[in-house]
């Protein structure tokens, strides 16, 4: 009986240690010193961030960074529920790519109050306390817009008449969809022969964006370009076009954003005329970021990343080495 009741007492103390290193990992944010970063990510909605969490989640592990990850699902309180859960289990580091630009305050609070250090990724929030977060790291979307914005008015330049112009934009209230759509508007706004005719979000998801262009193309007696957020969406308008009995990259310019593999192929073949480049591969100077809040050094306000942007002869020569 004594034999029993010390195997018993055994096993539940070896349970408590289990729970306590799965649990806060301690004052120093991790298991057996490591830094603890929890990542709340938007979703996997487009190839662009499938590869950027890949390139987060590698490079924590060559970094020796302890991830813990969730997948939003491209819903907002999902997000915020994951934050609190990382405040709860005493992460070292919060990172997050926001699904909208407002609405955080409330939660980062906490985590300020907390003590835990929050760094944005990808996408920024519109919130004038500055403190909430130690730094943004990723693209500059207004600047990207405004790349589409001018590769259009250097493609029509000299067309006489009006340019008929769709647009598929990203998530509602997201910073990539404002501020693209921002860009782009400020560049074509200086000549009224350039009318955007029909907007809609797509989501970013190419299904949602070959649904909404099927809806354009019905609706719209003449469509010349079509402006897209994200290259899913544009892939997705590309099926519909094509099944309407257009020439996508001929009958309808397309120009999108973010260069994946899939456009790259699209603007090699033709069917797209031009992809503006944002780079998904944060992770490097995620973590980099990561080691340095969490060891209390300073860091810059806001790092961007350096982007390009594709024309057919570069799309070509990018491909075989295209990562994502």
């Amino acid at each position: 009986m004594l034999k029993k009741r010390w195997a018993a007492a055994a096993a539940a103390a070896a349970g408590l240690v289990l729970l306590t290193a799965c649990g806060s990992g301690g004052s120093s944010g991790g298991s057996g010193g490591a830094i603890t970063l929890g990542f709340a990510q938007v979703g996997a909605e487009s190839g662009w961030r499938t590869a950027n969490t890949k390139s987060i989640q590698d490079s924590a592990k060559t970094a020796g960074i302890e991830l813990k990850f969730s997948d939003a699902q491209q819903k907002q309180e999902n997000q915020i529920s994951a934050i609190r859960s990382y405040i709860q289990q005493k992460v070292k580091v919060i990172a997050f790519s926001p699904v909208v630009e407002s609405g955080w305050e409330t939660v980062l609070k906490e985590a300020k109050t907390a003590n835990i250090p929050v760094i944005l990724t990808d996408r920024a929030i519109d919130s004038p306390d500055k403190t909430l977060y130690k730094t943004f790291l990723g693209s500059d979307f207004i600047a990207e817009g405004k790349k589409a914005g001018q590769w259009l008015t250097k493609e029509f330049g000299s067309a006489t008449g009006q340019v008929n112009i769709v647009e598929l934009q990203g998530t509602t209230g997201s910073a990539p969809a404002n501020d693209r759509k921002k860009g782009f508007a400020d560049v074509i706004s200086a000549d009224p022969k350039y009318k955007i005719v029909a907007s809609q979000t797509g989501e970013f998801t190419r299904a949602k964006g070959k649904e909404v262009m099927e809806a354009f193309l019905k609706s719209q007696p003449k469509i010349d370009v079509l402006y897209a957020h994200n290259d899913d969406m544009a892939l997705g308008a590309i099926e519909a076009i094509e099944a309407a009995g257009k020439v996508p990259g001929k009958d309808i310019k397309i120009v999108s954003v973010d260069g994946v593999k899939d456009a790259l192929q699209a603007l090699a073949d033709g069917k797209i005329n031009h992809v503006v480049e944002c780079n998904p591969l944060l992770g490097p100077q995620l973590m980099d970021l990561v080691k340095k809040v969490a060891a209390g050094e300073s860091v810059p306000e806001r790092i961007e990343t350096q982007e390009t942007e594709f024309d057919q002869a570069s799309a070509k020569a990018a491909l075989p080495q295209r990562q994502y």
